[in-house]
């Protein structure tokens, strides 16, 4: 099985970025976990901080790959052309977010991908991507 984790704009900052909301472990070390955990799955990580270059990424592997978990980030809220790659490929993907959206600003409680997601995994920190993993399998 051949699972993407893409994430958004800045979340590159992880580790460093409000600890007391994202916690205090960058993406790079918490994705070496993963791999440990799910050998037996074939892992790969993409960051950008450019929409298109997001959108990019799921047109490259939303043929070929098994899942994509995303978190969009800020696109979640704003990105109608990521919903509509989303829509475009046959991989299902499964949004992640690490914090609670809908404990956060109004403007966060609306994502404008969930439609086009197989479901969505929010505020339960690094450990929603772990779940998304399992899901898929």
């Amino acid at each position: 099985m051949k699972i993407l984790i893409i994430n958004g704009p800045n979340l590159n900052l992880l580790g460093k970025r409000e600890p007391e909301v994202y916690g205090s472990t960058s993406f790079e070390e918490y994705f070496e976990e993963l791999k440990r955990t799910f050998s037996e799955v074939e892992l790969h990580y993409y960051q950008s901080n450019v929409e298109g270059e997001l959108i990019n990424k799921i047109h490259e592997v939303g043929f070929s790959f098994d899942a994509i978990l995303l978190n969009a980030g800020g696109y979640t809220h704003t990105s109608v052309a990521i919903s509509d790659a989303i829509a475009g490929v046959t991989t299902p993907t499964l949004e992640v977010h690490i914090s609670n959206i809908y404990k956060r600003e109004e403007f966060r409680h609306k994502s404008i991908i969930s439609k086009s997601c197989v479901g969505m995994i929010s505020g339960l920190g690094l450990k929603g991507y772990e779940l998304g993993i399992r899901y898929f399998l």
